[in-house]
């Protein structure tokens, strides 16, 4: 495991009413300086947009709980999945997330170089994230909570130590 995050660059979409029309959508190149340099931030890795646990317990949590992470210090919370920028901006729509930023990771090149890819060939899903929270801060993982039994094509989706409650646990026991 990394102790410090990698540098690449996401593939991101952004609004610009420039552009007009029905899709006012510019592409734009986001490096993990512009994300994590001179920062404090928290990122949950997870399988997949629009998938059960991910839709229904993860994601949520961060969101209910993002007040009390920013009033810990926390610049931003991003939710990051290997998911391409069409499909993590419909999911976050979907949800009506407002707070948490969603990343993608599109072609994984992220989650690769910080070893949480997964073969999730057994459901169909090709490779994507393990599921996990970290925080960073100036680029340095602080904190890593990664759920246990990581391995290709894991037969289930386990969901006990990448919670929000969990980070917000720690965040409060390490106060400076």
């Amino acid at each position: 495991m990394l102790s410090t995050i990698p540098d690449v660059i996401f593939k991101t979409r952004v609004r610009d009413e420039s552009i007009g029309g029905e899709n006012p959508f510019r592409w734009q190149d986001v490096s993990s300086d512009d994300i994590f340099k001179h920062k404090k931030i928290i990122v949950l890795g997870l399988p997949g947009a629009y998938t059960p646990t991910c839709s229904s317990k993860h994601l949520p949590g961060f969101v209910s709980k993002y007040r009390e992470l920013i009033e810990l210090g926390i610049d931003e919370v991003y939710c990051l999945s290997v998911n391409d920028a069409f499909v993590m901006y419909q999911w976050g729509k979907h949800l009506s997330i407002t707070n948490v930023k969603m990343l993608p990771d599109g072609n994984a090149d992220f989650t690769r170089a910080l070893g949480m890819l997964v073969k999730k060939e057994n459901v169909g899903f090709g490779s994507r994230s393990w599921r996990y929270s970290m925080l960073v801060e100036n680029k340095v993982i602080i904190k890593l909570f990664s759920e246990p039994g990581k391995v290709d094509n894991c037969p289930d989706d386990p969901f006990t130590v990448s919670d929000a409650d969990t980070m917000l646990n720690y965040l409060k026991q390490n106060k400076k």
